[in-house]
């Protein structure tokens, strides 16, 4: 079988939006290779899931997010990936500097290359108890140890990006077994499915997108937290009569201040609210939108060029 590798030039902020877009027209792979993930591997000694390219050891500006598309339905997909580019740069007008996304394309073997790109990720450890774990890798968990398996073929949000990195390291620091915890714009379901893992006693999770909500399904089932975990397809919570102790929400911080005024109503007075997908030009931003909304700021966190806060209502 035969398959397009499509290779978007984009810039650190813009990655994980171009990532999320590109996933929802395959199932076959989604990579983004950033130097500086490189730099943080060499410094901190940090494992990531990702390979590292020979090719990024030489310094470049913009950051490559690759993705492989069956060959015969290149033709068709293309157009729907350009439509939504645009729609993302109109949305981040202003805001995040997406770079050119300049695209390329290239017709590769992909006989084994799939089984060949699963042996580059590698078990995840984030925070002292979640190990964010391929469903394909068998993992020996530590006593102390959560495991987190994520099926990578069918969506995105896998906690190697700082954004979630952060997510999880906050909600161990908050979370307690009475804890009901709502997700909001929940990709892959790493989030809820963590918290239900570190002992919550249930999770909601939303998203717009129909495969996120699909994957964030399928994952609670494998981690066998199904029966804790309702996965709506939703902008947010309709029903203003649930009400979460933890609410995360890991997106952008132009749709974090969009849904500044209706988040509280889904917060438990006392409640904690986790944000991240924050960069430092948006931060006063988002703080004003939220502190607006009577929510006080308890905690800030910062990985690479993200940031992430914590606020009790």
């Amino acid at each position: 079988m035969k398959f397009t590798e499509l290779t978007i030039h984009t810039t650190t902020e813009g990655s994980e939006l171009i990532a999320d877009i590109l996933w929802r027209y395959t199932n076959y792979g989604v990579a983004i290779s950033d130097v500086k993930d490189v730099i943080a591997l060499q410094q901190n000694k940090v494992m990531y899931w990702d390979y590292i390219d020979e090719n990024l050891l030489s310094f470049r500006q913009d950051v490559l997010v690759k993705a492989f598309v069956p060959k015969d339905e290149t033709a068709a997909t293309l157009p729907k990936i350009r439509a939504d580019f645009e729609e993302l740069l109109k949305n981040c007008a202003g805001f995040t500097a997406l770079g050119s996304l300049e695209t390329t394309l290239r017709e590769v073997e992909g006989d084994d290359w799939i089984e060949i790109w699963k042996t580059h990720f590698r078990p995840l450890h984030i925070g002292e108890r979640i190990v964010v774990c391929p469903e394909w890798i068998a993992y020996d968990k530590q006593p102390h140890e959560e495991v987190v398996k994520l099926d990578s073929n069918m969506a995105f949000g896998t906690g190697e990006h700082e954004t979630t990195s952060m997510c999880l390291k906050l909600l161990q620091k908050y979370l307690t077994p009475s804890s009901v915890c709502i997700d909001v714009g929940c990709g892959s379901g790493i989030l809820g499915i963590s918290a239900i893992k570190l002992g919550a006693k249930y999770a909601y999770l939303t998203d717009i997108d129909f495969v996120a909500v699909e994957s964030a399904k399928h994952n609670s089932e494998i981690n066998g937290v199904a029966d804790k975990v309702t996965v709506a397809h939703s902008n947010l919570l309709d029903n203003a009569e649930i009400k979460g102790d933890i609410m995360l929400a890991n997106i952008t911080a132009e749709i974090l201040c969009g849904l500044a005024p209706s988040i509280p109503k889904n917060l438990k007075a006392g409640g904690t609210l986790i944000l991240s997908g924050i960069i430092e030009s948006r931060l006063e931003t988002v703080i004003s939108a939220f502190s607006a909304q009577g929510l006080k700021l308890e905690k800030t966190l910062k990985e690479g060029e993200w940031l992430a806060l914590s606020f009790k209502l």
